[in-house]
């Protein structure tokens, strides 16, 4: 047995460390947390200053007794988790757990896995920080409180099965307050003059320049005037200015940046960033992911100059200091980098070489130098009109860090990029060859993406570099946001262009709102904002969530005692729960539309039991009342009278196959069509209202011959076995649980007692759940 025993939190990590260490030294995986707070009762003792119960969760059991068994064997002992809160944490869990001896146990910490980074951490071991512990158990305690207080009130007050979370509840306020700026906004037009006019250039050859007017107007008669005075007015350039201007690189990579930009220029959510992200760092390909600072070591700066010089020449250097703005910074030292800058790319999967790639670039681009660039601008006179015509050019003189990289931004407007301009004098005559007033109209917000989100998340001070990935994806798995596109629509709009000595107006149409990866709040997700925003102020305000996070900073620092901020916050939090729990009425978002022509009952929408819900009547009425389910891209908020009056057409019957009808309606899970006590659903492209009969049998036709495909083969005497086509590859199932079939095996080719290899190849599939994934409560090595 070794006379060091290193125990790091993920197994990748383990394997990664254990390379650079030599044969004194085992390296074990705790594989993430080993013990929580307790998931029966609250977890938490109020009666003894709010001391957390913890315990071992059943999944991790082994792995405690495994990690014990090898600390009684070993001399030292060294705590090798992540350098932040969470990080010590889990090194202090593994501390009181294991029954460790101070004498002989050492916390070690760094933000990149390399041989150096570890033999300089060994070199200079510390103790526990038990203040960024407490920063940890504070976050945790809180959070549970909260969410164990405040999710019986919402399954009382809105509807049950519905939880709560301080920093969740504030994230889906800001995408339904968003949805709301967007329902409110009214479009308002105005003309936009566009000229393109024709010349020569200072050689004497024909040219022609593309010109603004800078002035819009707001009124139809008024774009039409002013091009009625162009018909006979002249145009000369007033002026020709050029003036140089420099653009600077972004500074490296923070957890909240990275996110963003993967998110623009690979397409990533949030999850998946850091989910490549800590693949990469466990590797040793890149330093620590989860980080707000941007500042980089002495060493990253001297290395990224020798790798500039080696790739662009000496001139592309400009060796930068980055300082953080962010308040609070604490997570690492580091921005997020490659370990080694001359490795330009890296093994691994797909994934895994883009993401490294951009964080390659940013990082070797943050030490390059400017870009130098050179503007010019033309202004151009309309004889007998105050108004001027504009264009503007711009050139790159010297491409600086562009060689290399150019951060993206969130900006969704339709601005041209600027081009080079000919070469013009003052003075110089110019006739129109036609000249466009082009109906234009102001864009509506944009609803957020995942990546802004993040941003507006940090703008806010709210959470930290390891809370923003959980936080959009426990939003969207509680159904309180979902993620989708928009499909765009046609807008009409007006143009006036003068082409000649004639004037033509025209209507021409143009596709516009189309959205991509959006975030869009649920009517559940509205009505439990709406509530909580009513009941619970403090805990949907953002300043409070972020000066809780600030306390969270000062209890890291060691400048407030932990126990002592959670007993201020509940002391005043939980008196409003129960007055909510007694005095407070029941909130089903309901929203009244109008009367049912038929029936002259009232129409409205509300959440039921099941979803979204239109009613006609009410419980007061001696007749009952009439429900039907709206559809998937309805919404209680924004749903027309005449919209909610064809859902109760519904369920229809499209006509009849194999002598049986078909009907279509809407249930708890969207439209679908009934035959012979068979349900089929349709897909988001067909409209209930509208399917045929041809298209109902298509669908039906296309699921059942998709369920034939997906039985490969049935095995044993009683066909105990199930060879099955998954969404991911085959796979076999036996006794309800499924097991892989290796890569290089035929899934055809399978026989019985192949399959009860397998069987006992993957012992603790047993233990898993859905398909293959971890066990059943598990978390994932690493972060929880």
């Amino acid at each position: 047995m070794s006379k060091n025993l290193v125990i790091v939190e993920s197994p990748a990590k383990a394997k990664t460390i254990e390379k650079f260490l030599g044969k004194d030294y085992q390296v074990m995986s705790s594989f993430g947390h080993i013990r929580d707070l307790a998931e029966k009762g609250i977890g938490i003792d109020f009666e003894n200053n709010y001391k957390p119960d913890y315990i071992v969760s059943t999944d991790k059991k082994k792995v405690v007794s495994e990690l014990k068994k090898a600390t009684k064997l070993a001399e030292t002992i060294w705590l090798a988790s992540d350098e932040d809160r969470e990080g010590e944490a889990i090194a202090w869990h593994l501390y009181d757990e294991l029954k460790l001896k101070p004498n002989n146990t050492k916390r070690i910490v760094f933000h990149e896995i390399t041989k150096d980074a570890i033999i300089n951490a060994i070199e200079h071991p510390r103790d526990i920080d038990l203040h960024l512990v407490d920063a940890q158990q504070a976050r945790r305690v809180l959070d549970r409180i909260v969410g164990f207080e405040l999710s019986p009130v919402l399954w009382r007050k809105v509807r049950p099965s519905l939880s709560a979370g301080r920093v969740q509840s504030v994230a889906v306020r800001l995408i339904v307050e968003r949805e709301r700026e967007i329902n409110q906004f009214t479009a308002v037009s105005a003309y936009k003059v566009s000229a393109l006019f024709k010349t020569t250039d200072v050689n004497g050859q024909p040219v022609e320049l593309k010109a603004d007017l800078q002035q819009r107007f707001t009124e139809k008669k008024d774009a039409a005037a002013f091009l009625e005075k162009c018909k006979n007015a002249s145009f000369s350039i007033e002026s020709i200015s050029t003036k140089p201007t420099k653009k600077s690189p972004a500074p490296p990579f923070t957890t909240s940046t990275l996110q963003q930009e993967a998110a623009r220029k690979l397409s990533f959510s949030v999850s998946q960033t850091m989910m490549v992200a800590q693949r990469l760092y466990e590797s040793g390909n890149i330093t620590y992911m989860r980080t707000d600072s941007v500042n980089l070591s002495s060493l990253a700066i001297d290395t990224s100059k020798a790798e500039i010089i080696s790739m662009a020449g000496q001139k592309y250097v400009h060796p930068r200091k980055f300082n953080t703005k962010t308040k609070g910074a604490q997570e690492a030292h580091e921005a997020i980098r490659p370990t080694y800058m001359n490795a330009h790319t890296v093994e691994g999967t797909a994934q895994e070489k883009r993401l490294y790639e951009l964080i390659w670039k940013r990082t070797i681009a943050s030490q390059m130098a400017d870009a130098e660039l050179e503007k010019t601008t033309i202004n151009i006179n309309v004889s007998g009109s105050t108004y001027q015509f504009t264009a503007s050019g711009e050139v790159i003189v010297f491409d600086g860090f562009l060689k290399v990289y150019l951060e993206s931004t969130d900006d969704e407007s339709d601005t041209e990029n600027e081009s080079l301009l000919p070469a013009l004098k003052e003075g110089e005559k110019l006739s129109y060859i036609e000249i466009a007033a082009q109906e234009r109209f102001t864009q509506k917000p944009a609803r957020y993406s995942e990546a802004s989100l993040v941003r507006k998340l940090e703008e806010l001070g709210i959470g930290r570099p390891s809370t923003y990935a959980p936080t959009i994806s426990t939003i969207q798995n509680r159904t309180y946001v979902e993620k989708g596109d928009r499909q765009a629509e046609k807008r009409d709009f007006n143009l006036l262009k003068l082409k000649g000595d004639k004037i033509s107006d025209t209507i021409k149409s143009e596709n516009t709102g189309a959205e991509k990866s959006k975030l869009f709040p649920t009517d559940i997700g509205i009505v439990v904002t709406d509530f909580l925003t009513e009941y619970f102020p403090d805990i949907l305000n953002y300043n409070f969530t972020a000066d809780v996070e600030k306390e969270f900073d000062h209890i890291a620092d060691g400048k407030i005692n932990w126990t002592k901020s959670i007993d201020k916050f509940y002391k005043k939090f939980h008196p409003i729960v129960e007055d909510t729990l007694k005095n407070s009425e029941r909130q089903v978002g309901e929203r009244i539309l109008g009367t049912d022509p038929a029936s002259g009952r009232q129409l409205s929408v509300k959440i039921g039991k099941f979803g979204p819900l239109a009613q006609i009547g009410t419980s007061e009425e001696e007749e009952k009342p009439v429900f039907a389910s709206l559809r998937k891209d309805q919404s209680i908020e924004s749903i027309t009278l005449e919209e909610a009056l064809e859902l109760f057409k519904l369920p229809r019957q499209v006509g009849e196959y194999e002598g049986k009808v078909m009907t279509v309606a809407i249930g708890r899970f969207g439209p679908y069509i009934r035959h012979d006590n068979a349900f089929y659903s349709l897909p988001k492209t067909d409209d209930p209202m509208s399917v045929t009969t041809e298209r109902a049998i298509e669908i039906m036709e296309e699921k059942r011959n998709a369920e034939k495909n997906r039985t490969i083969s049935v095995l044993g005497e009683n066909g105990e076995i199930q060879v099955l086509n998954g969404r991911y590859g085959a796979y076999f199932t036996f006794n309800k649980i499924n097991y892989k079939i290796p890569k290089d095996t035929e899934a055809s080719s399978l026989t019985f007692e192949k399959c009860q290899e397998l069987i006992a190849a993957q012992p603790d599939a047993g233990e898993k759940k859905k398909g293959f994934g971890r066990k059943a409560g598990a978390k994932k090595g690493g972060k929880k």
